[in-house]
């Protein structure tokens, strides 16, 4: 649906496709800065800052739209450290955001590094409140990372 409504309007034609999917990727990306591009990482539950996304890519598949970008941190990290965490979630709607498998993720040191990712598993209560949120309700910030996978990076 999400792929459905960004496209809606946009009078693609197979001549000018190339042109929309760059135009609503760069529109997606700057709409995505103040949430932090939908990217949470953690070192040690301190959240972990980024570079500015200049580079995003919208491909489309059928009716399928995905984007593609580098996120790259602002920052070295020490990467040896445990307690690495990343998620990806827009925080006030259900977008299906996941990895299909570990190697979706991709590091640019992979060295040694593992990749564990843990599957959401919210209680009946919080899909049950989830549920019960009209449209037009506040968003609840909190709501989007209960459905989310995680993943938790380890390098030795």
């Amino acid at each position: 649906m999400t792929s459905a409504y960004m496209l809606a309007g946009e009078g693609m034609t197979s001549s000018n496709q190339q042109e929309v999917l760059d135009r609503i990727a760069h529109s997606v990306i700057n709409n995505m800065l103040s949430s932090h591009y939908f990217t949470y990482f953690y070192l040690n539950q301190e959240p972990i800052k980024y570079k500015r996304v200049d580079d995003a890519v919208l491909t489309l598949n059928g009716a399928k739209l995905t984007m593609h970008f580098e996120l790259l941190i602002a920052k070295p990290i020490n990467i040896n450290q445990q307690g690495i965490r990343l998620l990806i979630f827009d925080p006030t709607y259900y977008v299906d955001m996941s990895w299909d498998n570990p190697g979706d993720v991709q590091l640019a040191y992979a060295g040694t590094c593992q990749l564990n990712v843990i599957e959401p598993n919210p209680t009946p209560e919080q899909v049950t409140y989830a549920l019960s949120l009209g449209p037009d309700e506040s968003p609840d910030n909190d709501l989007g990372q209960l459905f989310t996978q995680s993943a938790e990076i380890h390098c030795n």
